[in-house]
């Protein structure tokens, strides 16, 4: 394994470049984001994956000092919404970067994009809804849309041939988005669709529907503590017969504490950390060596969060108050995306390629989520098409 001190050098070479003299030396960033709770590590991969961009960058973003204040939402959205107002009102940042999960969007996105002075960037959450309608020129996905990683998983069902499934995520926008997902490609039968509420940790109830429905494969969408626990009891209850279909249920951040259960589930992604590209092995190599976890999607998608605000200060001018200008350069996504091919659609969401991802262990005990096939190349998410933005 590469030492942080041998790969950060090389990082910065690649993204480091001169920029223009700028109109105020120090650029702030408020990342607001889950770091209580069963969800905390997802939040945690996010921070830790936007201040190692910021250490590569060598403390700067655009060629200005750069501030990052992080805030914990709780996964709480009246809890969010405080504490965003306060980043904007108190601390005045300039650009907010959050939060982890769509209930929590649904609640700053307002106040992000109506203020003044902030630019709203998700790494992580992306609502059906901001993606179509109610699209934002103030507010930009370095993700995807949510029902995207989640189609993944539909068309693989369908093309497997598979005649029916049991369905299930928990009952928030997400949840429904992912569902939604599936069921864009998927034509079979779908024998149930069951909603749980957010943070339910017990599946016996379910687990037992689905014993009973005998469907020929399981789809869900379980992040953070509630998929450690699922897949644990999916498991236990010998269902494991039944193929485990999810996206955001089995991946790095759930991994540590699921170990062997998860072996040979399927996800969705846009990314894996055995990504064969040469920005994407030396950031894996960085974020090991720095914080002693593999990096997920939540932590990629936060790295090049903070190389998409480099990215726009540097295209306007290092003039940050100049909204126009800076928005105008981050719809150019002038960067290179540690998932390689990355340019954002008319709605500010990503079009990107999509990838059928197993669940591996490697040679050193730790345990990935490994690309097994591409399944949507630059791909439009289905809401785009509404957004009235061009």
């Amino acid at each position: 394994m590469l030492r942080a001190s041998a790969v950060l050098p090389l990082l910065a070479a690649a993204l480091l470049a001169a920029v223009p003299a700028s109109a105020q030396d120090k650029v702030k960033i408020g990342v607001v984001v889950t770091l209580s709770g069963p969800s905390a590590v997802l939040g945690a991969q996010a921070r830790d994956g936007f201040n190692l961009a910021v250490k590569t960058l060598g403390g700067k973003l655009g060629g200005l000092e750069a501030e990052v204040v992080v805030a914990d939402d709780e996964l709480k959205p009246d809890v969010a919404v405080t504490k965003v107002k306060g980043l904007i009102d108190r601390d005045n940042v300039d650009f907010v970067v959050g939060p982890i999960f769509s209930n929590v969007l649904q609640a700053i996105h307002k106040p992000v994009t109506d203020s003044a002075r902030a630019i709203l960037i998700s790494p992580n959450a992306g609502t059906s809804n901001f993606a179509g309608k109610q699209c934002n020129p103030n507010f930009f996905v370095t993700s995807y849309q949510n029902d995207q990683v989640h189609e993944v998983l539909g068309k693989y069902a369908q093309d497997k041939g598979y005649k029916s499934v049991v369905l299930m995520a928990p009952n928030y926008q997400a949840g429904k988005d992912s569902l939604a997902g599936f069921k864009r490609h998927y034509k079979g039968q779908v024998l149930d669709e069951m909603f749980t509420p957010l943070g339910q940790l017990d599946f016996s109830a379910e687990l037992t529907k689905i014993a009973a429905a005998k469907p020929e494969a399981f789809f869900t969408f379980m992040p953070g503590g509630m998929g450690v626990n699922l897949v644990r009891q999916y498991r236990q209850a010998g269902l494991a017969a039944i193929p485990f279909l999810s996206a955001f249920t089995t991946d790095e951040s759930t991994l540590p504490a699921q170990k062997d259960d998860a072996i040979g589930f399927l996800g969705g992604a846009n990314w894996a950390p055995d990504m064969n590209n040469p920005q994407s092995k030396a950031f894996v190599a960085a974020f090991e060596a720095a914080y002693g976890s593999v990096p997920g999607t939540y932590a990629m998608q936060a790295y090049d969060a903070a190389l998409l605000i480099d990215s726009a200060i540097k295209g306007a001018g290092g003039k940050v108050g100049d909204r126009a200008a800076l928005t105008a350069a981050m719809k150019k996504a002038d960067f290179t995306s540690l998932r390689g091919k990355f340019r954002f659609g008319n709605n500010n969401y990503p079009i990107q390629d999509f990838y059928l991802v197993k669940v591996a262990k490697r040679a050193d005990g730790k345990y990935q989520t490994e690309i097994a096939d591409k399944v949507f190349a630059d791909y439009v998410d289905a809401h785009a098409g509404d957004c009235p933005m061009k």
